[in-house]
């Protein structure tokens, strides 16, 4: 589990304009909630969260003005069009305490290839210790055949986490190739060949 830690600074001002500005120092506005405590509006450096939140469910140590609270990236807004961090919200966790998140399935093993595999969730809910969550939850395909599914209940927990997700809901769906898939992959070589046909006809012509 990545655990970073980033100083930050306090914010006095508010409003759109303040945070334009923040953002065009390097920062970006934050808020830090939770455990019944007061929020705390503060900037963070933008690269520095940029890169540690290129890792998922990520631990950060916040500290402002002497004080270091351990928190959870809970909401993260990014610009439309460029995708720059606009604003976070991080709630706070205290070590050893339970937490809900979602975290990614990945995949693996051989299955069917006559089928096409569809991914229908790529994450799971579950709960976990706050400093004990796993980066990825492993998917063993081996032995699926076309037609056939896997749910949330067949993705493989470590130890201490629990499944908050509907235990059936599909993560992947192998569907059957239909024939109409069949027909168009052969014919492709035929259309292909049309202009080639045509362009010989066209030579033997002019001759």
């Amino acid at each position: 589990m990545a655990e970073i830690s980033i100083n930050g600074v306090s914010r006095t001002e508010f409003g759109k304009g303040a945070s334009r500005r923040a953002r065009r120092d390097g920062l970006v506005p934050a808020v830090i909630y939770g455990h019944g405590a007061k929020p705390t509006h503060i900037a963070l450096p933008a690269r520095e969260l940029g890169l540690a939140l290129k890792t998922t469910n990520v631990l950060l140590d916040i500290v402002v003005d002497g004080k270091t609270e351990l928190t959870l990236p809970k909401a993260i807004v990014r610009h439309a069009i460029k995708g720059t961090l606009e604003h976070v919200d991080l709630v706070i966790v205290r070590r050893g305490e339970r937490v809900v998140v979602s975290i990614p399935v990945h995949t693996s093993g051989e299955y069917d290839r006559d089928g096409i595999l569809e991914h229908n969730s790529t994450s799971i809910e579950v709960e976990t210790e706050a400093t004990s969550i796993p980066g990825f939850l492993p998917l063993d395909l081996t032995g699926l055949v076309a037609g056939l599914s896997l749910y949330a209940e067949d993705v493989k927990l470590p130890a201490g986490i629990t499944l908050v997700s509907d235990p059936r809901m599909v993560v992947v769906h192998l569907s059957v190739r239909s024939s109409h898939d069949e027909v168009e992959t052969t014919a492709t070589p035929a259309a292909e060949a049309a202009p080639a046909a045509d362009a010989a006809a066209t030579e033997k012509k002019d001759a």
